[in-house]
């Protein structure tokens, strides 16, 4: 269920009128158009005011009684769907198909550690304990509903909310987007150990040792003996 849909009816009508009126609606217009009373309009401005949804525009004088105007906000119209998962799908279809799973897999990588290099890794001493918890922080605010896991002595990251549910059904190397990102903003290795969209309960990611170490214990293992 999306987050209009759980509005109640009558608040979902007053921000579709709200959504067609640019300039806002006063009070008056919204009874009008709602067929209810002005009391009701308050209530319900009142409420979707306090969640963030709507905002008081600029006061238009009227030649009477100077009429406030309400509309919404950039996050009243993220409440509206809008079907970005359509375009990236078959954007990423024509990519795989064009130059080849290994590249576009590549790519996705890329883009991850690009991302995620904006932001400040934690500390190279930092605990396992410590990095899981920052990153499931950092996660949640992606809107993973993210939360941190102990599993036996290991640090795990369990996501409620593939965000790239629908996406990654179609093109399965979107995860390593999630993965390249999620070792750029922690400075560590991660593990993807559980998978939603493979059959999971979770998208479940341990936490393992610093990138710089993994890196020099992979290149000792190439050396030769």
């Amino acid at each position: 269920m999306g987050a209009l849909a759980r509005l109640g009816s009558t608040q979902q009508r007053l921000l579709r009128q709200l959504l067609m009126a640019p300039e806002g609606c006063s009070v008056e217009q919204l009874c009008e158009r709602l067929r209810i009373s002005h009391n009701a309009v308050r209530q319900h401005l009142s409420a979707l005011l306090a969640r963030g949804h709507v905002e008081r525009g600029q006061v238009r004088p009227t030649g009477g009684r100077p009429q406030a105007r309400f509309r919404l906000t950039e996050g009243g119209r993220a409440l509206f769907p809008r079907n970005y998962g359509l375009l990236s799908t078959a954007l990423l279809s024509k990519l795989r198909e064009r130059y080849g799973e290994a590249e576009l897999e590549a790519t996705l990588q890329e883009l991850g550690r690009t991302l995620g290099s904006h932001e400040v890794a934690p500390p190279a001493e930092a605990s396992a304990a410590e990095v899981a918890e920052r990153l499931a922080g950092q996660l949640d605010a992606l809107g993973y509903e993210a939360v941190v896991a102990r599993h036996g002595q290991e640090q795990h990251v369990e996501a409620f909310n593939c965000v790239f549910h629908a996406l990654a059904r179609s093109v399965p190397q979107v995860c390593k987007f999630d993965l390249a990102y999620m070792e750029a903003v922690s400075g560590r290795r991660i593990h993807h150990m559980e998978c939603i969209v493979r059959g999971g309960h979770v998208c479940r990611f341990r936490v393992g040792e610093p990138r710089h170490q993994a890196a020099a214990a992979e290149a000792q293992d190439g050396q030769p003996s």
